[in-house]
């Protein structure tokens, strides 16, 4: 049996903010530390920081003076999340110049998440859209929940699509779905990809899926062999979501890449930097992180016999 997938993929590293947002607050330096390991692995883009209210992510609370310090590498290109109008004022005038916003599909996630329904959330994000392309920068919609809500329980396909279809109608220049709560399988992920693509052809589509119940590399293999070409990942597998119960583990990047490139699904990233990077993760958030890559290493590494 063969497959026919990608010859190359893009992934964006979202550990230095959806990873470390997740653990106890580390100091600004080692943020800045490991994003510009980082930004030397051949990562293409960064999720760097979020800009939202420190009460609400004390995590995230430094996110201007990390964006001030890091060694931003012209071959890669940052990116801030930001949950509302307001954070993206405040991305915008840092300089930023791509941005996400987030909202859930799920209706009771969503109000746990920012407080407003998902049908507020997208007319915020259609007037947030308007101000960073009046200012040169782009926005992606990212659909959270999209394969189920921990409060909910499935979400229906077709409201996915919809909560997508609106953020596009709006502007929005690409398209993510978050497997939040890693509720994802490989069937699921098929015919989610389908409906989207079906309804909505021609926009770029990121997947983000979570390895809480140990699916995240099938999700990534069932899009790869219907041609999906970007993902997220996060070193170490740091990560999971603040207002999702035991949504524990973004897919690790390491774990990505080795599988990929061992398929001959390019990544440009070199793994032995990377793996270096997800040391210094665990080392800077002082516990085992769960990537079993860093653990092993990669499937060539041999020992003495």
């Amino acid at each position: 049996m063969s497959w026919e997938l990608p010859s190359r993929i893009s992934l964006r590293e979202v550990g230095p903010r959806d990873g470390l947002q997740n653990e106890d607050p580390v100091p600004t330096e080692a943020k800045v530390a490991l994003v510009d390991l980082l930004s030397r692995t051949g990562v293409q883009r960064i999720e760097a920081v979020s800009f939202v209210r420190p009460s609400a992510i004390p995590q995230m609370a430094d996110a201007p003076e990390v964006w001030k310090q890091i060694s931003r590498d012209p071959s890669v290109r940052y990116s801030a999340l930001v949950p509302n109008l307001r954070g993206a004022v405040r991305a915008l005038d840092a300089g930023f110049t791509e941005l996400e916003a987030v909202v859930s599909a799920s209706q009771t996630h969503n109000l746990k998440n920012v407080n407003r329904t998902t049908g507020e959330s997208l007319e915020e994000i259609a007037h947030l859209i308007g101000l960073a392309h009046s200012r040169g920068a782009t926005v992606q919609v990212i659909v959270s929940t999209a394969w189920g809500c921990p409060y909910e329980g499935d979400v229906a396909e077709q409201r996915v699509v919809s909560v997508a279809s609106r953020a596009v109608a709006s502007g929005a220049d690409s398209v993510s779905f978050g497997d939040t709560t890693g509720m994802a399988t490989p069937t699921r992920v098929r015919s989610l990809v389908f409906a989207f693509r079906s309804a909505l052809p021609d926009v770029p589509l990121n997947l983000h899926f979570h390895n809480t119940r140990g699916t995240g590399l099938a999700n990534v293999l069932a899009a790869l062999e219907l041609g999906v070409r970007d993902f997220d990942a996060s070193v170490g597998g740091l990560g999971g979501c603040p207002y999702a119960p035991g949504a524990t583990g973004n897919i690790a990047t390491e774990e990505l890449v080795h599988m990929a490139e061992d398929m001959g699904v390019a990544t440009g990233i070199d793994l032995g930097a990377l793996l270096d990077a997800s040391a210094e993760a665990e080392r800077i958030v002082g516990h085992r992180l769960p990537s079993q890559v860093l653990r092993a290493g990669p499937r060539t590494r041999t020992i003495p016999a």
